[in-house]
């Protein structure tokens, strides 16, 4: 019996799940990771409700506490669901009908085994044979909504959802097109950047198609940069207009009813035109290898063709006088059909594909379109109905895509997909200068394990790893099986060469982690050869040949790694890897790792004020690393945690130690780095550590680059006030280098502005320039009732015309170098009454 592919053949059956008390932007951020348009929300093992990338729109993004709710407010419910039987052809209908964009797929006891999305099934439509011959302009978007970059994003989802619209186009500020899309708007919830202008937010460089190219380019175009979305742009370069997938599906189904409707209306008028020849005119129907029934005004069947009879096994006999019911294959509910008859009244056509039975019992899959046929009154008074038989074509197409651009083990795309995809990544990367990156991965002793536990085994052992490869990649990166256990990887749009190093580890990493298959736990590894566009060749066939020399080569040099394929940029990439290491190990013994304080003065009285807490790392085989090194070095290992701590903790023990000798401290200022200043739990955890060594309030301030506070300021105010309460001075450090409203810095709860030591060491030269900025700045502090520091002072000559603008505090090497401890205690500590300012420092 021929039967159209169920639903199983297609849905996911990775289903995202949450509790209901889940914060709406863990929910988000696990959707936006496993790149999945919604997420079930379970109960007691039930699933209670759902949240997609639709009800994002929903989200009020000038509320920062909206992304913490729990999901359960915003998720939509009940869930709709499939039994796992359900055909691809009944899904489609029970999407339209429903106006839904996801059901749960649930067996006949009613368990979960996945989820079926509305893109599943448009992408399992088969209409390539009207997308090669229609072109953009006819199936197009024409009604886009384009906002200004400068909107918010609160603003920007409230206009989609009144609009529902599922994508906008974005004007940014340099000129360039962007796209903002419901997923987009899932990941915003996951990162809650705050009501951010969307200029910065949108997708870019926006994808686009012209409007003459065909339906099947721009189909390809979305398929193989995993988009939704593309800009259709007019012969002026202008867009005219937006293109989806689903936009695809209905201007390619209206046009073929247009195509139907004109046909119909040809025979319509043949039949009109010579009644005498009416016999000849049902000879050409009769001939038609489309089945054809022809109804009165109530669906009362007067005639059908020979194609008819020849595809439902029925004469003309035994129908007419009768309905099409007699056709009804019971798997389509009243909806459906009730629905089919609102649409034919209201637009005088349907077309759809629908499940009938044979007269013996057989059921198939028909596209059939019925048309209402009206007099010159404008009263129906026939409806006729053209239908083909498709079971047997949908089943050749989805085969035939199948095996032609896919691995039929792992579903991953194979050879063939992944080089038309790597063409295109190159001729991308050439237009916008850009590196990308081929990883040629291969399993250590793959043979081994199915000569010693069979191929079956090893099948599943290769669907586990393709699994777990796919975890670690990025959204747009494409993995691929060649064959075997040989794997690739593309990594498109790269900024900087680290960024491969790290994706190679976190891949061996993933490849290594414990296997456990039929009861039995062990281990493979892999090697993993690198090679990059432009730096390494610059067509598809030589990086792939280059990664696989690469391959080889971290085969011979002991396997479980990765090389690159030029030994320059492995040298580097070792230094790195070695620096790494040693700033762990650094962490761990404390070796090489030292704070030094520089000392802040008064400038009018030359009393010392307070002092800044700097990081200085020798390393006895690698040398001294410079301040910014170690912090980006900290960031790439993952270690930037660890280093904060390390800083906050080794301060508040040393003010503890000159309190307990009677030193008198004086407050040392400690630099918080962008992660660390966003940590939720900040205040509380510095408290602590300042309950721990007994310090009173005061004795610790801290400094946060104005950058920083630019990002979230709205958020940056709440957790500035909390850090005030703990008695310390609050600065902004680099002042004047970033782009602040100054009716907004009024609002920020600091005591201490430092004006960056560019502008300071300018002042020597009589660039006016600086030294109105330096003024500027002094006085503005000055109305706001906060102090000035001025950073980088090296000269008298600076520091008299510091005075001259009123500036507060100096430092820098012209009043004392950053020295250890010790150092700082017998040099500045002991004699902190009378002290004057010391002469510029010629050590240096």
């Amino acid at each position: 019996m021929s039967q159209e592919l169920p639903i199983e053949r297609i849905m996911q059956t990775g289903l995202l799940t949450c509790e209901p008390d889940t914060p709406l932007w863990v929910a988000a951020e696990r959707m936006a990771h496993r790149q999945c348009s919604s997420i079930v929300v379970i109960e007691a093992g039930q699933p209670v409700g759902i949240w997609t990338e639709h009800d994002a729109l929903a989200i009020d993004f000038a509320d920062p506490e909206a992304v913490r709710m729990p999901i359960v407010k915003a998720m939509s419910q009940p869930v709709a669901s499939l039994s796992v039987s359900t055909t691809i052809t009944e899904a489609a209908l029970r999407f339209n009908a429903e106006r839904r964009r996801h059901f749960l797929v649930v067996n006949d006891g009613g368990d979960l085994l996945g989820i079926l999305s509305q893109t599943d099934v448009i992408l399992n439509q088969g209409l390539e044979p009207y997308l090669r011959l229609r072109e953009v302009q006819a199936a197009m978007r024409q009604r886009t909504l384009v906002l200004e970059g400068s909107q918010r994003l609160s603003q920007a989802a409230r206009s989609m959802r009144l609009s529902e619209c599922d994508a906008v186009v974005v004007k940014c500020e340099d000129g360039e097109l962007g796209i903002l899309t419901e997923r987009d708007l899932v990941r915003f919830v996951a990162g809650h950047p705050g009501d951010a202008p969307i200029s910065g937010l949108a997708s870019r460089p926006l994808l686009t198609v012209c409007q003459n190219d065909t339906l099947i380019k721009a189909r390809d175009l979305l398929m193989n940069h995993r988009v939704r979305h593309l800009a259709v742009l007019d012969e002026a370069g202008e867009v005219v207009g937006l293109l989806g997938f689903r936009d695809m599906l209905a201007g390619a189904e209206h046009l073929y009813l247009q195509d139907l409707r004109n046909a119909l209306e040809q025979r319509d008028r043949a039949l009109a035109q010579s009644r005498e020849n009416r016999q000849l005119a049902e000879r050409v129907i009769d001939s038609s290898l489309e089945g054809i029934i022809i109804t009165d005004a109530n669906n009362r069947i007067e005639f059908v063709n020979r194609a008819f009879t020849h595809m439902t096994g029925y004469t003309a006999d035994e129908v007419i006088g009768k309905t099409p019911q007699i056709l009804s294959s019971g798997r389509h509910e009243s909806a459906f059909y009730r629905q089919m008859w609102e649409t034919l009244k209201r637009c005088g056509y349907w077309r759809g594909e629908i499940w009938n039975r044979r007269k013996s019992g057989e059921l198939f899959l028909e596209l059939l379109t019925i048309t209402a046929i009206r007099d010159d009154g404008g009263t129906v008074t026939h409806y006729a109905a053209l239908f083909n038989d498709i079971t047997h074509m949908r089943e050749q197409e989805e085969r035939v895509r199948k095996l032609a651009y896919y691995d039929p083990l792992t579903g991953l795309p194979n050879r063939r997909l992944l080089e038309d995809r790597l063409e295109l990544a190159i001729r991308h990367a050439h237009r916008n200068q850009s590196r990308l990156a081929v990883i040629f991965v291969d399993l250590d002793h793959f043979k081994q394990v199915n000569d010693a536990l069979g191929h079956a085994f090893g099948d599943e052992l290769l669907v586990m790893i393709a699994e777990r490869l796919q975890l670690r990649l990025r959204e747009d990166d494409t993995l691929a099986r060649l064959g075997g256990d040989e794997f690739l990887v593309m990594l498109p749009d790269l900024e900087e060469i680290d960024e491969v190093t790290r994706i190679a580890r976190r891949l061996v990493e993933a490849v290594g982690e414990p296997c456990v298959i039929e009861g039995q736990e062990f281990r493979v590894g892999c090697s993993l050869g690198i090679s990059l566009y432009p730096d390494d060749a610059t067509s598809a066939d030589s990086l792939v040949h280059n990664a696989d020399v690469a391959m080889y080569r971290a085969k011979q040099e002991g396997r479980n790694g990765y090389r690159l394929y030029r030994d320059e940029m492995n040298l580097q990439d070792d230094r790195q890897r070695a620096l790494e290491t040693a700033l762990r190990e650094a962490f761990a013994t404390g070796e090489g790792l030292q704070l030094h304080y520089q000392p802040i003065f008064e400038r009018a009285s030359a009393t010392l004020h307070s002092a800044e807490a700097l990081l200085r790392w020798h390393h006895p085989l690698l040398g001294s690393v410079s301040p910014n090194s170690v912090v980006t070095l900290a960031e790439r290992a993952g270690l930037l945690p660890s280093l904060d701590d390390y800083i906050l903790e080794q301060v508040c023990a040393q003010l503890s130690a000159w309190s307990a000798v009677g030193a008198g401290p004086v407050p040392i200022s400690i630099n918080l780095s962008a992660r660390q200043f966003w940590q939720h739990d900040l205040p509380v955890r510095i408290a602590t550590k300042l309950k721990e060594h007994r310090l009173p309030p005061g004795l610790l301030g801290f400094e946060i680059a104005e950058r920083t506070l630019l990002d979230k300021p709205h958020q940056a105010v709440v957790v500035l006030k909390r850090l005030r309460r703990l008695g310390g001075d609050v600065a902004i450090n680099d002042f004047g280098t970033g782009y602040a409203s100054l009716g907004y810095l009024q609002e920020l709860p600091v005591s201490l502005l430092k004006i960056d030591r560019r502008f300071v060491q300018r002042l020597d030269s009589g660039q006016r320039g600086s030294a109105a900025i330096v003024a500027a700045v002094a006085g503005l502090a000055r109305e706001m009732a906060l102090r000035v520091a001025a950073v980088g002072v090296e000269s008298e000559a600076q520091r008299e015309a510091l005075g001259r603008h009123g500036v507060d505090l100096i430092q820098g090497y012209l009043t004392g170098r950053a020295v250890p401890a010790d150092l700082f205690a017998s040099r500045y500590l002991a004699s902190r009454k009378g002290v004057e300012v010391p002469q510029v420092d010629t050590t240096r």
